[in-house]
């Protein structure tokens, strides 16, 4: 690919860029940090499976042959759902059309394959349930006295008054905390997933109204609990239950929020790390709260999800069983 030097003076011409490797370099480094990690690692996942099948079957992933992207996806039809398999097929396009190759993804045939396996699978998603106020408050009720409860008692309350994304969740450092006596605890994020560029947003949290429950209180237990000043606020624990100093995995929030489900007597298969903030929408929503109180929250950037968490948290307000007097 040719390459250009763009000069001050507005000029473009072609230039060798031997002497520029470590700008090169440095920029490819830009970018590569700037894509989302959650989505290329998934990509690049999906593109070690998909070299893995074509090894396997002796033929060629990249380029690939329209035919053979519509073997695959066959094969991965009854095993995935209809989200895992048009990421497949993104990843695959992508990682040819990085690599120079026309994409063959765009076959009509492949794309009259996913479109039946659509009608036969269905695309509606299953939805987890949403952690609400009288499913939170067992689940924190459940959690032991212990270092690691703490922890866990502080990641469920503020994962859920702050209704964060649990990436977001254990991005914090203690840095981002700004402790308000009488008022609550203002915390900046200072990456989220609809704020790519890094521009940052404040999130405030007040105090809850019983000392078990209020979020302020539990984050305070625990970071002196654990006695951390600096770093990371949610930290891992080793096999031995020792502290750790290195950060939580968003993985491990849903692990977290479904040990306190199961603890709580619920069904931890229905529970995710996003139950949290589901759980603050639908209940925030069902109490009452508007649209755009709920997004100065959550940080959506439309009504449209918001809306739907409104619905389902005022499903049963009005009930005409009840107002017809059966």
């Amino acid at each position: 690919m040719e390459q250009a030097i763009v000069h001050s003076q507005g000029q473009v011409e072609g230039q060798q860029l031997a002497d520029f490797s470590d700008l090169v370099d440095r920029a490819k480094d830009y970018l590569s940090r700037g894509e989302v990690a959650n989505t290329k690692r998934a990509y690049d996942g999906d593109m070690k499976r998909f070299r893995e099948w074509c090894e396997a079957s002796g033929v060629q992933s990249l380029p690939a042959a329209p035919e053979t992207v519509f073997l695959y996806l066959t094969h991965r039809a009854d095993s995935c759902k209809v989200s895992t398999l048009v990421r497949m097929l993104a990843s695959i396009s992508v990682a040819h059309k990085g690599a120079g190759f026309p994409t063959p993804t765009s076959d009509g045939r492949i794309q009259e394959l996913l479109a039946s396996i659509k009608r036969v699978k269905g695309t509606a998603p299953i939805k987890k349930a949403a952690a609400t106020v009288d499913r939170l408050k067992p689940m924190v009720a459940a959690q032991r006295e212990d270092l690691k409860g703490k922890r866990n008692r502080a990641i469920l309350l503020v994962g859920f008054a702050g209704a964060f994304r649990r990436s977001e969740l254990v991005a914090l450092d203690f840095a981002d905390l700004e402790f308000r006596p009488g008022e609550g605890v203002l915390i900046t994020l200072r990456r989220s997933k609809t704020d790519q560029e890094g521009k940052g947003e404040t999130k405030e949290i007040d105090y809850g109204a019983q000392e078990s429950t209020c979020p302020v209180k539990a984050l305070r237990i625990w970071l002196d609990a654990a006695g951390i000043t600096s770093g990371p606020v949610f930290r891992s624990f080793d096999i031995h239950g020792c502290l750790q100093p290195r950060r939580l995995t968003a993985q491990s929030v849903a692990l977290v929020v479904k040990a306190a489900a199961k603890e709580a007597k619920l069904d931890p298969s229905l529970f995710s790390g996003h139950s949290l903030r589901s759980g603050f929408c639908t209940t925030a929503g069902g109490k009452g709260m508007l649209s755009r109180t709920i997004r100065k929250q959550t940080g959506h950037k439309g009504d449209a999800m918001v809306e739907r968490y409104i619905e389902e948290g005022s499903r049963f307000q009005e009930n005409f069983s009840r107002m017809a007097g059966l």
